[in-house]
């Protein structure tokens, strides 16, 4: 069966995308996250854990040790931004950080957060630090979960 000009290279074309296709894909998996800083330490100053919040507001203040702070967007070595866990656990350290209820994001290089209408109950709050397009670094720095608990109001 003889395939007409056209057709061949038509059909060299169809392959050529499909192998630009898989080679991103495959790149889009290898591709490297950002370097932690050697000894760097993510860590709450308040509130501690175990604490008592009374009427579920309170401030979150957030600490880094040994890597800076600067806001999303900034490609900088050992830097990174703060992202507060709010009763989930971490998740998967090497996608991009989700945004939601639970995932809060400070990508204005903020280290305060208020939390305001937690409900009474006990509530965990872990940090987690993005780079300059919310992934975690490698290896991840992230801190240690506590809990609080808000009484009934």
């Amino acid at each position: 069966m003889r395939c007409s000009q056209e057709g061949a290279e038509m059909l060299i074309r169809v392959i050529a995308i499909m192998t630009m296709l898989n080679v991103s894909g495959v790149t889009a998996v290898w591709a490297e996250q950002t370097p932690a800083p050697r000894n760097a330490r993510l860590y709450i100053i308040w509130p501690s854990d175990g604490a008592v919040i009374r009427g579920g507001k309170l401030w979150v203040r957030m600490g880094l040790r040994n890597a800076g702070v600067a806001p999303k967007g900034v490609e900088m070595a050992n830097v990174g931004h703060h992202h507060l866990l709010l009763d989930t656990d971490l998740p998967p350290l090497d996608e991009e950080i989700p945004s939601d209820r639970n995932h809060l994001h400070f990508g204005g290089g903020q280290t305060e957060a208020r939390l305001e209408d937690l409900s009474p109950g006990k509530h965990t709050i872990q940090l987690l630090l993005g780079d300059d397009n919310h992934v975690p670094h490698d290896p991840p720095i992230y801190s240690e979960k506590i809990t609080i608990t808000v009484p009934p109001y």
